[in-house]
């Protein structure tokens, strides 16, 4: 039984923690701040409850294979995990709505042939078949194996097998989701469509790589689910299972510095001067990870080099308290599409906020995050430059854009702004704060293509020291930060020849 210091009870880090726990080392999980979830958070005022971060979940499988690993109790005995149906209503700038059923092509189809014309929905189908090659291709090395030593090879090819394109009589391939668009869908708002669901990740749909329609395939092909009570369920239901598997949680305990000995990690430093010794340490993000271990490479020259997180864009998330009945017919999740979609992506090229932003709205019809039934809980949220890019702090910055972005959601829910007895404005440096994370940015999953996005391994060059979490591979997202979990297990348990799950 090894001693294993873990740092921050992040969704990755306590996934690790709870299968280290039960394959029988002693695991403590040293947390700066007063509780678990990292960037799954809540705010709760007045009996009114809001997600602050993940509003759904994609690829629910890994929590049920971490569930069925660490115990007898499966994730459905623990939450009350629904899929939403349908998956998302869109709102596009020339008043085109189309309601797209969960994880149904066929029914997806048909949903854009009705409300986009004749053929839409066949191009979004092909499109879809095609994502499946990509995500057939990458699934294990981005998702279920350790990042391979030779990872360079993973950004050799386009793993998307993009249609043939005569342009100025030449043939071309689409090797950007705009591409896509323009090349394969051929309607813009389709193009806005598949946008989006690189945009709610933190991905440059302008530039994003091809490959990054493994993106909207993953939601299409595994759905998206819900967990009564909001996402922060799942959080607690984590936390609760690393205490059943005898993990202890040390909060208001932050680690400045990792401890080396004889060329390995031999614990954590804590503010104050002590020192908590362990065989093993996991830690956060590898930027910060770094700034940890004095006077050590982390990662050489063949690796994958940690990035500054806040060159990363961040989110604004609008809690809204408001008066008056859910109606009939609401549906959990509606995205307002900017009616300026290049204008939408200047947080990627200037830094700036967007002045018509696309905003997503989700209303959660759950008793649970309501005071009672003559009221409702409404969060909106936003792609937004990190607090690096832009000054969040400054004077008025929040509260207008949180205006621009309740005057678009009205788009959707009409009255909006008469029904709001109270909001809450949470910019990234309130993600800056509650996560540590460089300027309140949310890490994007990994995605392998030339101008692809790879994230640093989880084993690093001091013997004894891994990285969980969405800053590390396999990256960013509630599904990716539980593998990077399941991963330094796996690393630790089996040794460096660990090749993943089977």
């Amino acid at each position: 039984m090894a001693r294993i210091a873990v740092i921050g009870a992040g969704m990755g880090a306590m996934a690790a923690a709870a299968r280290l726990a039960v394959a029988g080392h002693r695991v403590v999980v040293y947390e700066r701040g007063g509780t678990y979830g990292g960037a799954v958070g809540r705010f709760e005022r007045d009996g009114f409850a809001f997600d602050t971060g993940p509003g759904l979940l994609t690829l629910p499988a890994v929590y049920r294979d971490l569930f069925v690993k660490t115990g007898k109790e499966p994730l459905e005995d623990v939450v009350d995990l629904v899929q939403v149906d349908p998956a998302a209503r869109h709102v596009f700038a020339d008043g085109t709505r189309v309601s797209l059923p969960n994880a149904s092509r066929a029914g997806v189809v048909s949903a854009l042939d009705e409300a986009l014309g004749a053929g839409a929905g066949q191009r979004w189908g092909d499109f879809l078949v095609r994502a499946r090659e990509a995500w057939d291709r990458t699934r294990r090395p981005l998702l279920e194996e350790p990042l391979w030593p030779d990872w360079q090879v993973l950004a050799e090819r386009e793993p998307y097998p993009a249609v043939p394109h005569k342009r100025l009589l030449r043939t071309r391939r689409a090797g950007t989701l705009a591409e896509i668009g323009a090349w394969e869908l051929r309607d813009p708002r389709l193009a806005e469509l598949l946008a989006d669901h690189a945009l709610a990740y933190g991905v440059d749909p302008g530039s994003a790589p091809a490959a990054a329609a493994v993106l909207p395939y993953m939601e299409h092909a595994f759905g998206t689910w819900y967990v009564r009570g909001g996402i922060r369920e799942l959080a607690r239901a984590v936390y609760e299972r690393c205490v059943r598997r005898k993990v202890e949680f040390v909060f208001g305990a932050e680690v400045t510095g990792v401890v080396e000995k004889d060329g390995r990690a031999a614990g954590v430093e804590l503010a104050g001067g002590a020192v908590a010794e362990a065989e093993f340490v996991v830690g956060t993000g590898p930027w910060r990870l770094a700034g940890l271990v004095a006077g050590r490479e982390l990662y050489g020259a063949r690796d994958v080099a940690p990035q500054a997180e806040d060159r990363f864009p961040g989110r604004v998330v609008v809690c809204l308290a408001l008066r008056g009945a859910r109606e009939p017919g609401a549906v959990h999740r509606t995205v307002v599409h900017s009616p300026d979609a290049e204008g939408d992506l200047d947080l990627f090229r200037q830094g700036v906020a967007p002045e018509r932003p696309t905003v997503r709205v989700d209303r959660p019809d759950d008793p649970a995050l309501r005071p009672d039934a003559d009221h409702e809980s409404v969060v909106l949220t936003a792609t937004v430059p990190s607090a690096a890019a832009y000054d969040w702090a400054a004077p008025g910055a929040a509260d207008a854009f949180a205006d621009t972005m309740v005057a678009a959601a009205e788009r959707a829910v009409p009255g909006l702004r008469e029904r709001t007895l109270w909001r809450e404005v949470r910019t990234p440096l309130h993600t800056e704060r509650e996560t540590g994370a460089g300027g309140g940015a949310v890490p994007p999953p990994a995605l392998a293509a030339p101008a692809g996005i790879l994230h640093p391994s989880n084993s690093t060059a001091l013997a004894g020291l891994f990285s969980a979490g969405g800053w590390s591979h396999p990256g960013g997202g509630l599904a990716h930060a539980g593998m990077s979990g399941a991963l330094v297990a796996g690393l630790i348990v089996e040794g460096p020849g660990f090749r993943g799950s089977q």
